[in-house]
């Protein structure tokens, strides 16, 4: 006897004989003790099915049995079948409408592509009206084996998953990706850029979508049923018929074993099983697309307060109350509309702190809700990792501190084979800034073939006090030959608080050719000019005046099924940096690496880096300051990385060597522990020793986190995110509990805290222990209308 998720037990027949009959394997029926009203229809389903099995004297193979697997069509799309019966999202797979449905053919991927699968797993998608299906029985020989890492959403922990990634406009470039665990724990996120890293990060962790999932467990295994609303995919209808891409994938942690649909080899790369362009193309019919209307008001309370110096310490309160509403509505299968009202991101988790070690600007990542639904759609890369025209953390954000946004609207589509995205919002006066309106139109063709697109995009900061900022770009992504890609990129600001010179000061332009493909040989070689004026205000850009060449050559050989090692690879990228006004190097690199990834699902990095730099105003870092000069100095480097399905994990990296004109001893460690499926623990830090003999100078920074996260249920959680700072002499608490009622309805109590590392700092009052401190408290609720 055994329990399910909801608490009911159940006694399990396998392997159960007929006298009239010969010997055979029947498959698992739960016959319930004591079952909710709700399950008593389909406790005399079962109890019926399981006598007309004996009473029949030979009785035919079940539907399932009588439907082979769905092998994969790269040659044309695969129709996904209508349900036949009503469907209950219960997890337990039992529907004689899901045995009317051929499951997908899984193909192994990791550890050993094509291999035998170690463990059976059958996987059906079918859809109605309004929702698209999808229906996993994953049978394990051990399922006391089973991991369930985390109850804490958005958060991989090693645990057993099945996933499915959507690329619902079948664009061949960006998918939407849903994950579920054993306890019905959801992660989704989006893809871009068909996966390739070429354009920044192409995984978007911070979007979230309304859809459904419950699962459940038994001694065969565990079960899942995703229900996704076609509102949430969005889609465009052609014929009565719509298309999609579609793969699927069951991870088995303890085995490192990847199960796929369609077969997808190892060679596309570090994320070659969630590219869109790999995906099986599939049909859908006589789909009607439903309009729902999300309504969310929000009410907040709470407090911050602060230390201020007035001869001598005292503390100033700040009561907050705010209320707002947030509008999420699609019109049409291809549109999304969004509106906010007093819109407030108090619920979001604090950035990963950083320390500078250059002269030029950090980047960090946009984390709100708002900002996220078909985010790529604004995506305008301009070279490097973080560099862009758009950037929407420049909006409601000033120098990190928070700035009122009274409102605004977003709306993102796709209409035949153009993409399209605009924005506008208004943002309250703040410090020296006047009351600012933002906007963002964005629109992308794609042409000549599905990896191919030419577009523009036009930025707006209107202020009210004479600083009004707009850039205008216009980009082509050209996929000419087979796996060979050339980028061109024209960008121009006007900044009304400036005097430019016009032309090409205030201009950039790219251009940059590459192969994508992670077997065999890949290449890329780009040239970059940007002007001394140019200036983005909507955008980052960490350096101006100045032309760039860069190019790297990557050779990977992916490894006999025998070896330890899936791949090796060997790469040198190099990259210089010369200035607009007088010709001279600003900057070199040169980086040689060699890479392993190992079978068990390690990564080892090891290599040199060269760099060169001309600094012509003298600039700090932390408590030294680094003069004036030209520098040559180099490094070894290292980087190790722990499976991700191990209970505990991590990434380390160190290197060693010269440093402008000292040395610099630098080591991150960065694990991750889970404990139990309550309780997961991930650890940071990072010391640099630099020293400057020849001028008597040295520091040391460092940097530490400890993030917990605890959940008791998949509904609630706690995080409490600790960084220790010592460039700014902070160390800081971000503490969020959340009660999740149901998507789009929760319970946010948020604390922050900052705490000075050091208190005496000279003459005057000595400063509290205590640099600042808020609590809130938000609500927020759904209606569905």
């Amino acid at each position: 006897m055994v329990e399910n998720r909801h608490g009911v037990s159940y006694h399990r027949l396998t392997h159960s004989r007929c006298p009239l009959t010969a010997p055979r394997t029947i498959h698992t029926h739960r016959i319930p003790l004591k079952l909710p009203a709700r399950f008593a229809k389909r406790a005399a389903l079962t109890a019926r099915a399981a006598l007309t099995a004996c009473a029949a004297l030979a009785a035919p193979i079940p539907l399932a049995a009588q439907l082979p697997p769905i092998p994969p069509s790269p040659g044309a799309p695969i129709a996904i079948a209508r349900l036949s019966g009503p469907i209950e999202l219960d997890g337990v797979v039992d529907e004689p409408a899901w045995d009317a449905v051929a499951p997908l053919g899984m193909t192994m991927y990791t550890p050993n592509f094509g291999g035998a699968l170690t463990e059976r797993t059958e996987v059906r998608i079918a859809h109605d009206d309004r929702f698209l299906y999808v229906a996993g029985r994953m049978y394990d020989s051990d399922p006391d084996q089973i991991r369930i890492g985390t109850f804490y959403r958005d958060q991989y922990s090693g645990d057993d998953i099945l996933a499915v990634i959507i690329d619902s406009y079948n664009d061949h470039e960006t998918a939407v990706w849903f994950v579920a665990n054993p306890a019905g724990v959801r992660q989704d996120r989006t893809v871009s850029n068909d996966a390739e890293f070429t354009n920044g990060m192409p995984m978007n962790e911070d979007w979230n979508s309304y859809w459904d999932v419950a699962t459940s467990r038994s001694g065969e295994g565990w079960f899942a049923e995703f229900r996704i609303p076609f509102s949430t995919l969005g889609f465009q209808a052609a014929g009565g018929e719509v298309t999609m891409g579609l793969i699927v994938y069951r991870m088995i942690p303890r085995k490192n074993e990847r199960q796929t649909f369609p077969a997808l080899d190892p060679s596309g790369g570090r994320l070659g099983f969630v590219k869109p362009s790999r995906a099986q193309r599939v049909v859908l019919r006589d789909v009607r697309q439903s309009a729902p209307l999300y309504m969310t008001p929000y009410a907040l309370g709470g407090f911050q307060q602060a230390p201020v110096l007035d001869g001598q310490w005292r503390t100033e309160r700040d009561p907050t109350s705010e209320a707002g509403l947030d509008v999420k509505y699609s019109p049409t299968s291809n549109l999304a509309l969004d509106l906010t009202v007093n819109t407030d991101f108090a619920q979001v988790e604090a950035d990963d702190q950083q320390i500078n070690l250059t002269r030029f600007p950090l980047f960090f990542p946009e984390k709100r809700q708002f900002f996220q639904e078909r985010a790529s759609t604004f995506d305008f890369n301009t070279g490097g990792f973080n560099n862009r025209l758009f950037h929407s953390r420049q909006i409601g954000l000033d120098a990190g501190e928070i700035v009122r946004i009274y409102g605004g609207a977003r709306a993102v589509g796709r209409l035949g084979g153009t993409d399209f995205g605009l924005l506008n919002m208004q943002t309250a006066p703040h410090g020296d800034r006047s009351t600012e309106n933002v906007g963002v139109v964005r629109l992308r063709q794609q042409i000549l073939n599905a990896n191919s697109a030419v577009g523009g995009m036009l930025t707006t900061r209107l202020a009210s006090a004479g600083r009004d900022n707009s850039a205008l770009g216009l980009d082509a992504v050209v996929r000419w030959l087979g796996d060979e890609y050339m980028i061109l990129q024209w960008a121009h600001t006007f900044d009304e608080a400036t005097e430019q010179e016009g032309g090409l000061e205030s201009g950039l332009l790219r251009g940059r050719l590459e192969r994508r493909r992670d077997d065999g040989f890949s290449y890329y070689a780009e040239a970059i000019r940007v002007g001394a004026d140019y200036l983005p205000g909507l955008g980052f850009q960490s350096r101006r005046g100045f032309s760039n060449g860069g190019a790297q050559l990557r050779y990977r050989q992916l490894r006999d099924p025998t070896s330890p090692l899936v791949s090796r690879a060997l790469q040198v990228a190099t990259t210089h940096y010369f200035r607009n006004e007088d010709g001279s190097a600003e900057s070199r690199e040169i980086r040689p690496e060699i890479e392993l990834d190992f079978r068990q699902g390690s990564n080892l990095t090891f290599g040199a880096l060269s760099s060169f730099e001309s600094v012509r105003e003298p600039f700090p870092i932390s408590d030294v300051v680094v003069p004036a000069g030209e520098y040559w100095f180099h490094e070894a480097n290292f980087m190790f990385r722990m499976p991700r399905s191990s209970r505990f994990r991590g990434e380390y990296n160190g290197s060693a060597g010269t440093f402008y004109d000292g040395n610099r001893l630098s080591l991150a460690l960065n694990p991750a522990w889970v404990l139990s499926k309550y309780l997961e623990l991930e650890a940071g830090y990072e010391v640099n020793r630099i020293d400057f003999p020849d001028r008597d100078a040295s520091t040391t920074t460092q940097l530490a986190r400890l993030k917990v996260n605890t959940a008791l249920n998949p509904r609630i959680s706690l995080s409490t995110f600790g960084q220790y700072n010592s460039a700014i002499g902070q160390t800081t608490f971000n503490v969020r509990f959340r009660y999740h009622f149901r998507e789009g309805t929760d319970l946010w109590i948020v604390y922050n805290e900052g705490l000075h590392n050091e208190r005496d700092s000279g003459p005057g009052p000595r400063r509290p222990l205590s640099s600042g401190r808020g609590v809130m408290v938000k609500y927020s609720h759904t209606f569905v209308g």
